[in-house]
């Protein structure tokens, strides 16, 4: 494996490293968070592309970003569910915080990495032109040979909007057309869409992504019955919002109603769950209480397995970081119901 600088590194997971790349999708998936975000500005903002490297050696399946494009003074509505935040959330950083744009560092990303897949964790996309979207997300996806995943979401901040001259109050609908305009686009040699908020006519757009259907899309939201449309019309993957880790079963099972009642089959739709932190007493990663419960979370259809801890901003942490997750996923999963021979659907 390589180093940072390039040259070979052992890892210390190297047998596991070789089955998650070989099996792929077709078992739970573990997923870290690469922070493009800091509570003051860093000394050097490279430390990202190091995390990606070392994610990309050490076997994790994905590395995803978060993104804000601007902060308002008052992030309250963040532990809003009724303004779409989450009950008791607290934003990572201050109105001040630093935050890097999404889809430019994920293109950063995928120049230095060469078989993780890289996603936004999520992208608040009706604040961005549907088109140059559709655009963005499948360059990127040429230049990763098909390692892109856009996870998108309507977000919770007025003033972000308000900013960008988009209608909050219209957020959601005009995601929705998002979404269909960005599937023409990249699947239709001429793409031509009308709607309230984006039309076009015969227009070509070029590259087309990896897939034949598309650059896999994941939905961020909670359990309602319009975020199930959205996954049984366009989504890969669901990225639950405001759903307790206690009630993930009863859930899911109601999202499982929803989505099949909108004519989707949500045995073909992945699910993330963001993995609680769970430390030792002297605040170190407790491997074993964080991984605890995979194998019967799987039972109930979680296949995305999310980290958000911390990851150190050197190359050589970060890796020893994740192959030490790696290695003790590898250990939880394999008492999953999934096995290679039964696996999960590839996106």
């Amino acid at each position: 494996m390589r180093r940072g600088d390039g040259t070979l590194h052992r890892a210390a997971t190297g047998a596991a490293v070789s089955s998650r790349v070989e099996h792929g999708a077709r078992r739970p998936q573990l997923s870290v968070s690469v922070r493009n975000y800091a509570a003051s500005a860093p000394e050097d903002w490279r430390h990202v592309l190091d995390q990606a490297r070392a994610a990309d050696d050490a076997g994790i399946d994905r590395i995803y970003v978060s993104d804000h494009v601007v902060f308002g003074g008052d992030l309250g509505d963040y532990s809003d569910p009724r303004r779409g935040g989450r009950a008791n959330g607290a934003q990572p950083t201050g109105p001040d915080g630093e935050w890097m744009e999404a889809l430019t560092v994920v293109s950063a990303m995928a120049a230095v990495t060469s078989r993780v897949r890289i996603g936004t964790n999520v992208l608040v996309a009706p604040l961005r032109p549907p088109v140059l979207l559709a655009k963005m997300a499948a360059t990127i996806d040429a230049l990763s040979h098909g390692r892109f995943e856009l996870g998108v979401g309507i977000g919770w901040q007025q003033a972000e909007y308000d900013a960008l001259g988009v209608d909050y109050a219209r957020r959601g609908s005009i995601l929705d057309e998002q979404l269909a305009a960005c599937r023409e686009l990249w699947t239709a040699p001429v793409a031509s869409f009308a709607g309230e908020h984006v039309t076009f006519e015969g227009i070509h757009m070029m590259p087309k992504p990896a897939r034949t259907d598309g650059v896999p899309v994941w939905l961020g939201g909670s359990v309602k019955p319009f975020v199930a449309r959205r996954l049984a019309q366009y989504a890969h993957g669901w990225i639950p919002w405001g759903v307790p880790a206690e009630d993930y079963a009863s859930h899911l099972g109601e999202m499982r109603a929803l989505v099949e009642a909108e004519g989707g089959d949500f045995d073909r739709i992945q699910v993330a769950y963001a993995l609680p932190p769970r430390f030792t007493d002297d605040r170190q990663v407790d491997h074993d209480a964080l991984f605890a419960d995979v194998a019967s979370l799987v039972a109930v259809g979680v296949t995305d397995f999310r980290s958000g801890l911390r990851v150190p901003p050197s190359y050589e942490a970060a890796y020893e970081m994740f192959a030490g997750l790696v290695a003790a996923f590898d250990r939880a999963a394999a008492h999953s119901p999934l096995s290679a021979d039964e696996g999960l659907p590839t996106n």
